[in-house]
Parts: C-alpha cells; structure tokens; sequence
C-alpha cells in the first residue's frame, strides 16, 4: 500500500563500508549517504572517505555525504556489559584533519557514545552518558554537520547538552527496535491464536510510534 504525505521525506544510506555500495547509494537516488571506514586506522579511513566523497560528488553534488571516526562499535542490539565500553574519544586534531582532508559534508565522531544497548539500559538502570566538553570542541575543530550514532539509552539531560553543544543529527534505532520486540512479544502471548497479522501489529507499531514521539518531544523542546 502506498501512503501520501505532506512533509519531505529524504533517504539516508547508513553506514556503506565500500565504495561500491556508496556509488549503488548514490546512482540509486539518496539524498545522504553514511561512508564508515572507521574500524580502519585513521589515515586508512581518511583516503577510503576522500575517495568515496569523490564518487559520491561526482554523480551527484547535492548528496551530502557524512563520515565516520573514533569506535563507537557495531550493531544495533543488545550487548552484555562487558562489551558495552567505549574504547577511546575522537579527538578534535582528528575532527580537524578528517574534515579537511576528506571533503565531507557531515561527521560522527565518538563523543561517548555507542551503537546499541546493554540489558541494563533497556530496563532504565543506567543511561549512556556524553563528553558533552568534547562534542562542544570538536564542533569547534570541524565546523560541520555533527551526527551522534549509537544514542539509543543515552541519558535525556545529556542529549539536551549535546544539541546545544553543536550535535544536529541522533540515531536512536536500537530504541525503536527494542519497543517493536518486546511488544511484539506482548501481543503474541496475549492472544497466541491469532494469526490476523494487522490485529498483531497494531500494537506494535504503536508502541514504536511512542518512542518516536517522546524522541521528538525531546529533541524539538532543545532545538
């Protein structure tokens, strides 16, 4: 079924690890494109964005193409604990230099942050905390679009912080994937005879819009 609206509607590729399936990205129509050469080293990731930025420019200059640096890790799911630390802090000098010699549009550093949760986030026991000093100062160094990844669980008075120390995009996917589980989980105990799938997902998809509302609440009160 296809759905009309009255708001624009862009499309993000997230998070391309080769050039190829930036340029598929960019010769299929999107507006931004994620290149994440970031479990590289640094000056490895630097030439593999350089040249993506190139490719991606070069078919179309109006995609904005955004980059990645520092280890925020990988996966949108739920972790054990130990494998939820952060090993390191993007620097400023490597904002700075990132920026300048790779030519993006947007970048993602890691300020703190980290892609998916731990069991202990998802039950509100403990909340991802920011380097919000660092986010102010890397926005300083890179004077570009900041993209928070990995914000899923992250504590609310600290996206607050972030937005205003220079953050302007935040994923929170691991969030909306979480309230699809467990209440898919609920409607299906609730009723495990029916096979109706709208009668499933209707509150599913509510529960996920409840996320997307209270994100939004949030986000919008700060910006």
């Amino acid at each position: 079924m296809r759905e009309e609206v009255d708001v624009p509607v862009f499309l993000n590729a997230d998070h391309t690890h080769s050039l190829t399936k930036a340029i598929e990205a960019a010769k299929a129509g999107f507006d931004a494109i994620v290149v994440d050469f970031s479990a590289l080293p640094f000056e490895q990731n630097v030439s593999r964005t350089k040249e993506a930025v190139e490719a991606i420019k070069a078919n179309n200059p109006a995609i904005l193409v955004e980059g990645e640096i520092g280890d925020i890790g990988t996966g949108s799911e739920i972790h054990d604990t130990a494998q939820s630390g952060v090993k390191s802090l993007s620097t400023p000098e490597e904002a700075r230099q990132f920026v300048q010699a790779t030519g993006v549009d947007v970048l993602a550093p890691a300020v703190g942050n980290m892609h998916g949760m731990v069991e202990s986030m998802v039950q509100g026991k403990t909340k991802k905390r920011l380097n919000i000093e660092r986010i102010a100062q890397i926005k300083k160094a890179a004077g570009i679009f900041l993209t928070l990844h990995g914000g899923s669980g992250t504590d609310d008075e600290d996206f607050r912080k972030a937005i205003a120390a220079g953050i302007n995009m935040i994923h929170i996917n691991t969030e909306l994937r979480v309230a699809w589980r467990r209440s898919l989980e609920k409607s299906l105990a609730k009723d495990p005879n029916e096979v109706v799938p709208y009668k499933i997902l209707r509150p599913v998809v509510g529960a996920v819009n409840e996320v997307v509302r209270s994100r939004l609440a949030l986000f919008d009160a700060v910006a």
